[in-house]
């Protein structure tokens, strides 16, 4: 019986002992409420018409390298992995992460009826009517086969519990390890029998364009009953097992590595010694629980509360580890593959995690501040994963992959992530070791002279022109050579990391380089053509874009147009504002654009691809990509909160409200990234330059709940109350600091962080000065 049949089935027998009780009784009483937890708020199909392969979690532990789940679509990186419309399984897959998959499975029955035709005709229709998703836990019904899966797992161990239909079919699992699965292939599948009970393997990731080297996966698997026999299909390659006559309800446990078999086999002994299907579920969950509970919120509707730790929920996933058990990684950084170990600590495990991750473009508004003030454990392991590829390969990465570099994205996105860190007192150590190792980025030669994905040139990301000239010219003279190759975009990215890594070397009393980087970070104000007051493309020569429109995507802006990206000077939008003509005519500017893309619902359309829809791709402001995100908290920068507190509320509301799996991050939730910013907005925390400055601001906007309690690592709580909020007061009236008056509309991170509480008086109109 499923763990959730045994709930419905002690459900009804309370039902029955009530009903039989209530007859021999008189005395009334109020039934007892069980309060929900955090985790039992989480909706995971949240916007999963639109999810691609690393989108959707349900059977997996915050960052594993397992995250087991249903694959209803294997073809491509983009509208794969768990699509909520589409009703048929095609296995359930071990691996979705950034560029990798692997190991696929499928619980089958076999007959005479499909001997022959099982190894192409396996997929399975499925209803959500009998499905049950949760942190940690997938539960769903193979309607072909009549089989009840359910899945959870460690955080390198998945365990399977499939019950079978005693109708005389034969029972089997499918382990397809050969062809298509998400954003790549996978081939070389190999699996062989060690005894009556278990089998080992391995498969080949193979190489794609992102991510230019192959890497090799390694399992081991376990069942709790005996295999009759293994079996290979000459055409596909792939395997079937079947099980002892009379197997019908059968655990699977399958541990994983990326360095050898030992290591899996060492991973399932260290994680999963048991076959306690509920105690691994009830383990996941509690750990779940746990990141989850260090914020509560209080007020405001059920679906508000699900939407916000959904969203928190998101932040805390995506990105997975890659190292195993005892410390072994893969390292793809050199000429050749080898197996790196990370340090240990005096009792012999691994200091840290390394991880397989997305870039980190955009985090500077979201990742940053979440994790650097409230998971601060996270972002340090991430911290020195990143310094662990600078040892390998001799460069931080901004997004690997299989234990290599990908350059997704563009930028050296990774500077003001570590930059952060350390001035948020989280890394202490080695400190101008690691500038040495961020500067080396922002150098010739260094990642910020590699476009998008550009792996063996180092021409694309135009850094030369940037500083010879002081900006990127669109588009660069000698041609194609990876993507997002947009000048303008370039330009005011490179002088916000250059002014991030400048605050570092502040710190680190480097005045020579302090002078150098700030001056950099000036360059923005090359490509901001005061005549028609947008940033604009202009050529080699200097010549500004003929025929040019802020209006049209992704010409010399990344994944954005001129108007977006206009507002992208997260380091100096006062400077901004001057050469828009000061505070009052920036205001103007930006509050117009908000009022024209609220039309459109702040987004450009649904899903990542509508950003070149004809009409979606003028929307002026995006939040349904990165680089505009920032632009509601713009207003408190130049004089005017009301505005901050008026469009973050819209934006929230909008875009980051309700439960449905057609909407929330418009598919382009990118690890964590826009789950960040919606629990920044609903909290109303903000940091404009992404916390790199001395002793960093965190923006105040407009508070989306009643009451925000959050656990620091250190011990404090804070305690932000907004009683009013949640019916509709959007403006701070009044702010107080552990009761006395405070008459900033930012706080400092050494105040926040000393916890205490923040009282905001709400109001439902503005209190303009």
């Amino acid at each position: 019986m499923s763990l959730f049949s045994k709930i419905s089935f002690y459900g009804i027998c309370l039902l029955l002992i009530m009903a039989f009780t209530s007859c021999e009784t008189k005395v009334e009483s109020k039934p007892k409420v069980t309060a929900l937890e955090p985790v039992d708020l989480v909706y995971p199909q949240l916007d999963t018409e639109n999810s691609r392969w690393f989108f959707f979690s349900s059977a997996s532990r915050p960052f594993g390298m397992v995250n087991l789940s249903p694959d209803t679509e294997v073809d491509g990186a983009w509208g794969s992995g768990y699509r909520y419309k589409v009703d048929t399984v095609q296995g359930f897959s071990h691996i979705h992460a950034w560029q990798l998959s692997g190991l696929s499975v499928m619980p089958v029955t076999v007959d005479d009826s499909n001997a022959k035709s099982i190894y192409t005709d396996f997929k399975s229709k499925f209803s959500h009517d009998k499905e049950k998703v949760a942190p940690g836990y997938h539960a769903l019904e193979l309607e072909k086969y009549n089989i009840d899966v359910e899945l959870t797992s460690t955080k390198r161990v998945g365990l399977h519990k499939y019950s079978f239909p005693k109708n005389g079919k034969r029972a089997a699992v499918l382990f397809n390890l050969n062809g298509m699965l998400g954003p790549n292939k996978n081939t070389d599948g190999l699996l062989e029998q060690v005894n009556e009970t278990s089998l080992q393997g391995e498969l080949l990731i193979a190489e794609t364009s992102r991510r230019p080297k192959p890497t090799k996966l390694f399992f081991t698997i376990d069942l709790n009953t005996e295999i009759a026999s293994l079996e290979k299909d000459v055409q596909t390659g792939n395997y079937l097992i079947f099980l002892k006559e009379g197997a019908d309800e059968v655990l699977m446990k399958a541990g994983i590595s990326y360095t050898s078999i030992k290591n899996a086999r060492g991973n399932t002994d260290s994680e999963l010694q048991h076959w306690d299907f509920d105690q691994v579920v009830k383990e996941s969950q509690s750990e779940w629980n746990t990141l989850l509970s260090r914020i509560k919120v209080e007020g405001s509707t059920e679906i508000a509360q699900k939407r916000f730790y959904t969203d928190l929920w998101h932040a805390l996933q995506g990105r997975r580890i890659i190292s195993d058990a005892n410390g072994a990684y893969p390292d793809n950084t050199g000429e050749s593959f080898r197996v790196g170990q990370l340090p240990l600590n005096e009792k012999g495990k691994p200091k840290f995690n390394h991880y397989n991750s997305d870039s980190f473009w955009g985090a500077q508004w979201t990742l940053n501040t979440l994790w650097g003030f409230v998971y601060p454990d996270v972002m340090e392991e991430f911290v020195h994963s990143m310094l662990q590829y600078y040892k390998d390969g001799g460069m931080v990465p901004r997004g690997p992959s299989g234990g290599n570099y990908t350059y997704v994205m563009t930028g050296a996105s990774s500077t003001p992530f570590i930059v952060t860190a350390i001035q948020k007192g989280i890394i202490t150590e080695d400190l101008d070791g690691i500038y040495e190792a961020l500067k080396k980025n922002h150098m010739s030669g260094g990642i910020m002279a590699k476009a998008g994905y550009e792996h063996n040139t180092i021409l694309g990301g135009g850094l030369e022109y940037y500083l010879k000239n002081g900006y990127v010219p669109h588009p660069i003279p000698e041609g194609k050579f990876g993507g997002h190759q947009d000048g303008a975009s370039m330009t005011m990215e490179y002088a916000y990391q250059d002014w991030t890594l400048a605050q570092l070397a502040k710190k680190l009393g480097r005045k020579k380089d302090v002078d150098y980087f700030l001056k950099r970070s000036q360059n923005y104000k090359n490509v901001f053509d005061t005549s028609i007051g947008w940033m604009r493309p202009k050529d080699v020569d200097g010549k500004w874009q003929e025929d040019y429109s802020p209006y049209e995507h992704e010409n010399g802006f990344i994944e954005s147009n001129g108007a977006q990206s206009t507002w992208f000077v997260p380091h100096d939008p006062e400077g901004l504002a001057q050469l828009m003509g000061g505070n009052l005519a920036a205001v103007e500017k930006l509050d117009q654009q908000f009022k024209t893309a609220q039309k459109l619902g702040f987004t450009a359309g649904n899903s990542h691809a509508q950003e070149l829809h004809p009409e979606y791709r003028n929307i002026p402001i995006n939040y349904g990509n990165q680089p505009s995100i920032q632009t509601a908290f713009i207003f408190n920068k130049l004089g005017r909160p009301d505005l901050t507190q008026y469009w973050s509320r819209q934006v929230t509301s909008t875009v980051f409200g309700g439960l449905s799996p057609s909407t929330g991050y418009n598919g382009d939730e990118d690890q964590g990234l826009m789950g960040s910013l919606a629990v920044l907005m609903k909290i109303g925390l903000f940091q404009m330059n992404g916390g790199t400055e001395e002793n960093p601001k965190y923006e105040f906007g407009s508070p989306s709940f009643d009451k925000v309690k959050i656990s620091l690592p250190n011990g404090k709580k804070l305690i932000l109350n907004s009683p009013g909020a949640s019916s509709g007061n959007v403006y701070v009236k009044n702010i107080q600091l552990n009761g006395e008056p405070y008459d900033q509309y930012h706080i400092t991170h050494d105040l926040l962080s000393k916890g205490g509480t923040l009282d905001f008086e709400m109001a439902a109109d503005a209190i303009l000065e």
